[in-house]
């Protein structure tokens, strides 16, 4: 093949080295092949970025190797045109595999044209990215300590979930701090009871006899204490992403318009995909991104699967999309309800969650603003087929059916 590029670099990055293959073409036409080794320190990335720049290297491909390649693409990000590559598309010939092989077979694929680089935003996009999905992750915790709490207090044979709609309210964590303590009478517990929760102080007597032991009282306090840590620390990233996402501000406000986002999903759908949706040339380019559209496998003229490809980036998508079909005479709750009922509910709730990114694609893209469409939407649309229906049914059912406009 033809190569494209003049001079070019192909590394294979691992934790303490990265092969660095330069191919440069020569004015008689051949093509000059050299390969390093560096480490990966600071100063072996600069020292390597100094060669590459002396060589006159204009692209720099790399596998996305584990975490290893962010430091790389760092240091070099403003010095080349670096393209992250997918491992499973540029697969070396079976039998030939070395560190020296992977990065010269990566460089001359990149001479001829034939890498596609993933999409990597800009840093302050990918700051922001880092802290919404560490909250998600500390919010992931808390509800598995949440579990836990629960865990303990069935063992002990408290039943306050039983009465009581959220055990780590105002009244159930007085309720808990109170056991720790090592209070043992129904009465007094049921008494610590808030508000509405009052008007339960009998069902709650009887749900708070229980054995509590020390080991109880133990496990209890180091988990209580666990969600204070974790309470506190979703608080200041929080703060955090607000002051972070100030240049995002406007798409934030944009995707909480539409139906099943507030603020917090808006900043998560936002980090993940971007403000500007120039990466994407279609909505169907950001969608089969996300991993929120059906996967393509076919062979022999016969579709063999439709499964999306695999992929982190959908869950604020889905539960947004849960949010979505909720929402009373909705356009997203009646395509959940037309879907659900015949391809269920996980194809439905994905469904949902592609529509949903299609709407907020064009939103970014245009800068309108969000209108929903209403829960009728689908019977305007099918009325010619829905109203010969509806008649039918009520035949069936023994009634004499005459239509007349409104």
């Amino acid at each position: 093949m033809e190569p494209i590029y003049t001079s070019c670099c192909g590394l294979d990055v691992h934790k303490r080295s990265v092969q660095a293959c330069v191919r440069r073409l020569r004015q008689d036409g051949r093509v000059h092949q050299e390969t390093r080794s560096f480490g990966t320190m600071t100063r072996d990335i600069l020292e390597m970025a100094d060669w590459l720049a002396a060589e006159g290297v204009t692209h720099v491909a790399m596998e996305s190797t584990g975490v290893y390649w962010k430091p790389i693409y760092n240091l070099l990000e403003g010095r080349f045109t670096m393209l992250l590559v997918n491992a499973r598309h540029v697969k070396h010939v079976p039998g030939r595999k070395t560190d020296v092989k992977d990065c010269q077979w990566l460089a001359k694929l990149l001479q001829c044209g034939l890498l596609k680089g993933s999409f990597i935003p800009p840093r302050p996009q990918r700051e922001l990215r880092e802290l919404t999905r560490h909250r998600s992750q500390l919010v992931a915790e808390k509800t598995r300590v949440t579990n836990r709490i629960q865990k303990i207090l069935e063992d002990a044979n408290i039943k306050l979930a039983s009465v009581a709609t959220d055990i780590l309210g105002a009244s159930g964590r007085d309720m808990l701090r109170s056991l720790i303590t090592g209070e043992q009478d129904p009465a007094k517990l049921a008494d610590l009871a808030r508000r509405q929760l009052r008007s339960k102080i009998p069902q709650l007597r009887l749900a708070l006899e229980g054995q509590v032991t020390e080991h109880h009282r133990f496990v209890l306090g180091e988990l209580l204490d666990h969600l204070g840590y974790l309470e506190s620390q979703i608080e200041r990233f929080t703060r955090l992403i607000e002051e972070v996402s100030r240049p995002f501000v406007s798409a934030i406000d944009l995707v909480t318009q539409v139906t099943g986002f507030d603020q917090r999903a808006a900043q998560n759908v936002v980090a993940e995909i971007g403000a500007t949706m120039e990466p994407f040339p279609t909505e169907h380019h950001l969608a089969s991104w996300s991993s929120v559209c059906p996967g393509s496998n076919e062979s022999g003229g016969k579709r063999k699967s439709g499964k999306t490809t695999k992929g982190n980036r959908c869950s604020a998508l889905v539960q947004a999309a849960w949010a979505a079909s909720r929402k009373k005479d909705s356009y997203f709750q009646a395509q959940y309800r037309r879907l659900a009922a015949r391809r269920g509910k996980k194809r439905a709730i994905l469904a949902v969650a592609h529509s949903l990114l299609v709407v907020i694609y064009h939103m970014l893209k245009t800068g309108s603003s969000y209108k929903d469409l209403g829960g009728d939407y689908f019977d305007k649309l099918n009325k010619n087929r829905l109203v010969p229906y509806l008649v039918r049914r009520f035949k069936d059912l023994g009634f004499r059916v005459t239509l007349e406009a409104a």
